[in-house]
């Protein structure tokens, strides 16, 4: 992919509506919304949204529901949202499903050295938190360089992926990034700067809550 000259971009990240099951260990798996959907926070949220925008989604059924919802509150947005994998949840193997209350009344072994490095280390069968980060920062890069001019992306995603996005914005660690709250239906917003020195980054809001 050829480079155009950089400019400002605005990520504007969206964390999907509420689950039906809020204390399953989601994942990557496709899990269910609640029901009603929650219009008025999805109002609120909606009504912070710039336009026009370039919208973008992970490519499970949570966070594309929640954009085609978004974006019929939105003017000029599109009908439908870009997918990209990168901006997937943490993969979580085996405990996808779960909870960990579940998953600790069941004597899983793999719990201890997991609580004692969560950023680090992979459930069985998934990833870890630091490659989330790893994969989304490059996301985050890919996507910026992709359009020029200054601009607007809108990304509805999950909490990890936007977890992973303020870390890249403030240069955490992967550790401190797991402290980070961020609510269904948050919005926060990070500005990627352009400088002589390579990419610079404001952070606006984080979980902003509707």
């Amino acid at each position: 992919m050829s480079q155009r000259p950089e400019a400002t971009v605005r990520w504007w990240w969206v964390r999907h509506a509420p689950l039906d099951q809020p204390h399953q260990i989601a994942g990557q798996a496709d899990v269910p919304l609640a029901a009603p959907w929650p219009g008025s926070s999805a109002q609120l949220t909606a009504a912070r949204l710039p336009t026009p925008a370039l919208w973008l989604a992970s490519p499970l059924s949570r966070t594309r529901e929640t954009a085609v919802r978004l974006t019929a509150l939105v003017p000029a947005a599109p009908a439908e949202a870009e997918t990209d994998p990168r901006l997937m949840e943490q993969h979580f193997g085996a405990w996808q499903g779960h909870s960990y209350a579940g998953l600790e009344d069941a004597g899983d072994p793999h719990l201890a050295p997991f609580w004692a490095d969560p950023a680090g280390t992979a459930p069985p069968g998934g990833e870890s938190f630091a490659t989330l980060c790893r994969r989304v920062a490059e996301a985050v890069e890919d996507w910026s360089l992709r359009q020029a001019g200054d601009r607007d992306i809108v990304c509805v995603s999950h909490a990890g992926p936007i977890r992973a996005a303020v870390a890249q914005a403030l240069s955490l660690s992967p550790a401190a990034a797991l402290s980070l709250d961020i609510a269904p239906l948050s919005l926060t917003r990070l500005d990627r700067i352009p400088t002589p020195n390579g990419p610079g980054w404001a952070v606006r809001w984080v979980n902003r809550i509707p």
